[in-house]
Parts: structure tokens; sequence; C-alpha cells
């Protein structure tokens, strides 16, 4: 058996290679800061539209509905697309960047911003407002569910709504927790570029 030095081994070699550190210039900061400033206005774009919709939907909802609870249900969905939307605003639309801004304030901006979508990630339950919508969708959907307890469509009717939900939890937790760990990637990278400089 031949005897390998440590320094032959290619693992060693790949793990202990010297590491470069995070460079980019002004030009690039600004860009990339500029970049994600147009993102986060597209994606409050997208949640303002999402939310107003739902609002005048579950609110034209409300104005038909018959009975008490379900008026009440699409009554607070309606309100839930006001609250999503104004969330959204308040929390994802970014500040101005100065178009002639040094590298240190366009770093701060940057990090700053991916601070506060991290922050906004963390608290995504209580800041889109989930609980006013699962005790609308509640009020709306149970009082119809226990009309229909005796009937023997109820069960293969629900599954798949209900198998829905369940695939929308799981890939709206894991979606949301992905986000997270890139956006965390990414403000300590800029961390370690503002020891650097």
């Amino acid at each position: 058996m031949p005897n390998e030095s440590p320094m032959n081994d290619p693992r060693n070699i790949w793990q202990n290679q010297p590491k470069e550190p995070f460079k980019m210039s002004v030009d690039e900061m600004r860009l990339k800061a500029h970049r994600f400033q147009m993102k986060a206005r597209l994606a409050v774009a997208s949640a303002i539209t999402t939310g107003l919709s739902v609002c005048v939907f579950f609110a034209w909802s409300c104005i038909r509905a018959h009975e008490v609870l379900p008026r009440m249900g699409f009554g607070l969905l309606s309100l839930w697309g006001i609250y999503v939307a104004y969330q959204a605003y308040k929390w994802i639309w970014p500040r101005s960047l100065p178009p002639d801004a040094a590298i240190s304030t366009s770093l701060e901006f940057y990090r700053t911003e991916l601070e506060r979508r991290r922050d906004y990630s963390r608290h995504v339950w209580r800041r889109s407002g989930l609980t006013f919508c699962f005790l609308g969708l509640a009020l709306a959907v149970v009082p119809e569910l226990i009309k229909s307890i005796g009937n023997p469509h109820l069960l293969p009717n629900s599954v798949p709504f209900f198998g829905l939900l369940i695939i929308w939890f799981v890939l709206f937790f894991y979606g949301k927790k992905r986000g997270q760990n890139k956006l965390q990637r990414e403000i300590d990278a800029l961390r370690a570029f503002e020891r650097d400089r």
C-alpha cells in the first residue's frame, strides 16, 4: 500500500485552496442594487394587483351571499386582499437609490433592502395576514360543509380542495425558507465585502 502524503490528496487540495475575496466595482454594485430595486418594485406591483383582484372578487361574493356567516367570511377575505397589498407596499417597496451614489452608499442601500425583505419573509404569516385568510375561508366554507354532512358526494368533492391546500402549505413554506436562505447568503457576502474593503 503506497504511503500518500496529505498534499497529494485531491480532497485536501480542493478544500485548502485559497479563496478569492468578494470583489465588486462601484458600477457593478449600483447595477446590482438597481436590479434588486426593479425586481422588488415588480414584486410589489404583482402583490398589489393580486390583493386588489382578491378584494374585488370577494367583495362581489360578499354582496351576492345570502347568509350571514358566508357574507362575513367573504367580507373578511375582501379586507384581507387590501391588507396583503398594503403590507407588500410597506415592507417590500424599495427606497430610491441616488444615481450618483458612492459604493458605500450603494452597498449599504442594497444590504438594508435585502435585510428588510428577509425580515418580511421571517414574519410572513403575520405580515401577509394568512390568519385572516383562513378565518374568512372557514366562515365562508364551513357552513356549507355542515349543511352537506349527509351528502354522499361531500368527501370525494372536498378531497381535491384540501389536497391542494396541503400541497400549497408545503410549497409555500419550502419556498419561503429557500428564499430566506438565499437572502441571508447574499447579506453575509455583502457584510464580508464591507469588512474586506
